[in-house]
């Protein structure tokens, strides 16, 4: 192939998406603001948690060793567990009091309630020039992601976005490769889940319930329109939307995509520089309603050629990044399958890329898993069998099947241009001392899925949730955020809060 990296000398593209998506390399970022609450490195930070229970119990177990000073939870039974295991945390229900309380005694936080909510607490909290820790998806909405993305970089304060899988050597190894042009230039990517494990693909339930006494569901139901609770079938077990199935509701999750996309699709987003689509397109499986997401969906995107700078493969004092040529990408994503009532997720998992596709993959594996990713190159192609990226293997034209990356004779060449994540622990962990050591260190640019690479992988994503949800194809603008084709999207690109619950 022509070449796939550029003598810097050339120029760089100045448009908006070419200079975040940049950002997606691990490049260091210059011209941050400095007004950091960094402590000394031997000290520990004060981090307050906001959602403690779920995802949220392991982001504040990851953080233990610094000072937990404050658990916040809608649900006051629930967080027990939590309570117990830190019992000089003070607790609150309602995080707006938390800070009022203790705002100046806080210098973390991390927020692991449902995507709803995401950018309400993490945007108060930067505002407060707290560092923020956020799960993925870092928000639910386009608007949100470029409000976040923003705001991180005018307060300066140290972020990140929980995608783990950020922090596996691998995934960074397979970036390298990449970007090295092992495989050529990649034309096509896919990617499939076996999500959804919850419910989609139904209306909302009449009627209501009592809302436990530990609850607070005004606060739970946080930005979101006003709706009645509703227990579970099962005497208590999980209610219709708490604490976990509010995943499928449009109103408060983000569905297959947005609750796997910002792990799976990570990978080749950072690998091929994906900026902005100029094209999406999703079909749901089993059709849509105005409540849930349907039980499966195929979704298209298109990636225009794009320019990026990477870190240089080989540096020196004068020289520290290449510049990257990518060739127009399609990228599709499967998650779900067809509707079948006897399986326990509601669908049969069918839901993948086309068989002549699958074919080596299911001869290296003995069968095709159900959650993978793969990219097509014009040399050959990787295949990634986890949801994280931290293992893949390649084949190029002349292998007879696939290798491991860690034995494939082409990959020791290729030099180390990514820094790794030095911590020990699994990847979960690392991540999370990835962003204390970088709010210790004062070095916003040091996390590897910082706001402006989480806010740009999540809006990619977010993109497919808009075109399932109006129903048609999108034309997307992106330095403007605007569907072209489809005024009717404008709700979905910026949602309107409830009274009361704002950005700040």
């Amino acid at each position: 192939m022509k070449s796939h990296r550029k003598n810097p000398s050339n120029g760089l593209s100045r448009r908006r998406f070419i200079q975040t998506s940049t950002l997606a390399t691990g490049a260091v970022v210059f011209g941050v603001p400095t007004l950091l609450r960094a402590a000394n490195l031997n000290s520990k930070l004060n981090i307050a948690s906001v959602g403690v229970m779920g995802k949220g119990e392991s982001d504040t177990n990851h953080c233990s060793d610094e000072n937990i000073v404050a658990l916040c939870d809608v649900d006051a039974e629930r967080s027990m567990k939590q309570r117990d295991k830190y019992p000089k945390a003070k607790f609150y229900q309602d995080y707006r009091k938390m800070f009022d309380e203790m705002g100046k005694s806080i210098d973390a936080v991390t927020v692991s309630t449902p995507d709803h909510m995401h950018a309400i607490v993490a945007s108060l909290a930067m505002s407060m020039k707290k560092h923020v820790y956020c799960q993925k998806p870092l928000v639910q909405t386009i608007y949100e992601a470029r409000y976040l993305r923003d705001l991180a970089h005018k307060s300066g304060v140290v972020t990140q976005m929980g995608n783990q899988g950020s922090a596996a050597d691998g995934l960074r190894r397979a970036v390298e490769c990449v970007q090295a042009g092992i495989i050529g230039q990649v034309s096509q990517v896919h990617i499939w889940t076996n999500r959804p494990v919850w419910p989609q693909g139904m209306d909302r339930p009449e009627g209501s319930d009592p809302v436990p006494g530990t609850l607070d569901w005004d606060l739970w139901i946080g930005a979101a329109q006003m709706r009645p609770y509703k227990a579970g079938k099962e005497k208590g077990g999980r209610g219709v939307y708490e604490p976990f199935n509010w995943r499928g509701w449009q109103d408060f999750g983000t569905g297959a995509l947005g609750d796997m996309a910002c792990h799976t699709v990570n990978m080749p987003f950072r690998a091929l520089n994906l900026g902005y689509p100029t094209e999406i397109e999703g079909t749901p499986l089993g059709g849509m309603n105005k409540e849930t997401y349907a039980l499966g969906s195929k979704i298209r995107f298109e990636f225009p050629m794009r320019t990026a700078q990477v870190p240089a493969a080989h540096k020196s004092l004068f020289h520290r990044h290449d510049t990257l040529l990518h060739s127009p990408a399609t990228f599709t994503w499967y998650d779900g399958g067809q509707p079948d009532a006897s399986a326990p997720n509601g669908h049969d998992f069918s839901n993948k890329p086309p068989k002549e596709l699958l074919a080596d993959i299911e001869a290296l594996q003995g069968e095709v898993p159900n959650s993978a990713c793969l990219l097509i190159g014009e040399k050959g192609t990787i295949f990634s069998p986890d949801d994280y990226g931290e293992q893949f293997f390649i084949k190029l034209k002349d292998d007879p099947k696939y290798v491991h990356y860690k034995k494939h004779p082409a990959v020791a060449p290729i030099p180390e241009s990514i820094p790794r994540n030095p911590f020990k622990g699994d990847s979960d962990h690392r991540h999370h001392l990835e962003w204390i050591d970088a709010i210790k260190r004062g070095k916003p640019e040091m996390c590897y899925s910082r706001f402006a690479i989480g806010a740009q992988l999540t809006e990619i994503m977010l993109l497919g949730c808009v075109s399932l949800r109006v129903g048609k194809k999108i034309e997307w603008d992106g330095p403007n955020m605007r569907a072209i084709n489809c005024p009717e999207a404008a709700p979905y690109i910026k949602r309107e809060n409830r009274a009361g619950w704002k950005l700040t």
